[in-house]
């Protein structure tokens, strides 16, 4: 190759973050022209914020051609809730809210009871009930490839029976780029923009990109419990084992569900930039270091997704 060449072969060499960005944008673009009805899963969890952050850039100066969608376990930190609802107003968006509790309240799902009892396998009857009564044909989601072995499987388009349920073997093959979103009436397709993003590139682009999180991703004093090798928040939903004393003690959050089954971890990193340096010396995904509910099986999540799980 010339010298020549090479110069201007590097021209046109995108950065990482950037090469990100165009993919994730082609992927919203592609849906809002394939689809009839998308919608956005929207929790106000970092991954969401950065998903939205990308939709409305992707579609820019155009307001976002598709409504937001919260499962609400009614088990949320209060932090997420209002930070979900000033987003929601900043925007201009239309939420969609699918409840837990008017499923329990139905007889559609049973709620557990004890002190380990929580609320999130619950949301997989809610979730499928909000995208049925929605109508909606493509839910985009923030999972990631590098959080979980099960969500590697996952295409950028991820087929779901009219039950809403995961087969790994009936996921359609995604070369150069090329989506296949055609489905039946009553089936829908999941789709996945930050696939390829890992934990270290999404608070990089939040650090570069200056995006507002809630403020328990960033180091603050709270009261926690130790259970099981993890500091779960001491909050009005969580109820204490015998023998456990809550203490308080600096902490942040590395993801955020619902609050009886997120772990935080000690953390003295208060901006994006210290939490990049933080992430960059990680050896275990978020999902693996605080989430309770990962831990169920080898196969937890996996099972979880063949139910109709995110």
């Amino acid at each position: 190759m010339s010298q020549y060449a090479k110069s201007t072969a590097s021209t046109y060499e995108l950065p990482h973050l950037d090469v990100l960005e165009a993919e994730s944008a082609h992927i919203f673009r592609e849906v809002a022209a394939t689809f009839e009805r998308p919608v956005l899963l929207f929790s106000g969890g970092k991954d969401s914020v950065v998903m939205l952050h990308l939709a409305a850039k992707a579609f820019w100066p155009a307001p976002l051609p598709f409504p937001v969608l919260h499962i609400d376990t009614g088990h949320n930190f209060d932090e997420v809730i209002a930070f979900r609802d000033k987003t929601v107003a900043r925007f201009g968006l239309r939420l969609v809210v699918g409840s837990v509790q008017d499923d329990i309240d139905a007889g559609r799902v049973v709620e557990e009871a004890g002190p380990r009892a929580s609320r999130n396998r619950l949301q997989t009857t809610t979730l499928l009930r909000s995208i049925q009564e929605g109508g909606f044909d493509a839910v985009f989601g923030g999972a990631r490839r590098d959080e979980e072995k099960a969500r590697a499987k996952e295409r950028v388009f991820s087929f779901r029976d009219e039950y809403g349920q995961w087969n790994p073997r009936s996921q359609r093959p995604e070369l150069w780029n090329l989506y296949n979103g055609k489905h039946r009436a009553g089936e829908h397709i999941r789709v996945f923009p930050l696939s390829n993003w890992t934990e270290l590139d999404i608070w990089t682009y939040i650090a570069a990109e200056g995006i507002d999180l809630p403020p328990l991703y960033y180091a603050h004093r709270r009261p926690v419990v130790q259970r099981d090798g993890m500091l779960l928040a001491h909050t009005r939903f969580l109820q204490l084992l015998d023998g456990e004393q809550p203490h308080e003690t600096t902490v942040r959050f590395r993801t955020v569900g619902d609050a009886t089954c997120t772990g935080c971890v000690e953390s003295t990193a208060a901006t994006p930039a210290e939490v990049v340096t933080e992430v960059a010396a990680a050896r275990v995904t978020e999902r693996g270091a605080t989430r309770a509910d990962d831990r169920i099986s080898e196969a937890g999540m996996e099972d979880r997704k063949r139910e109709g799980y995110f």
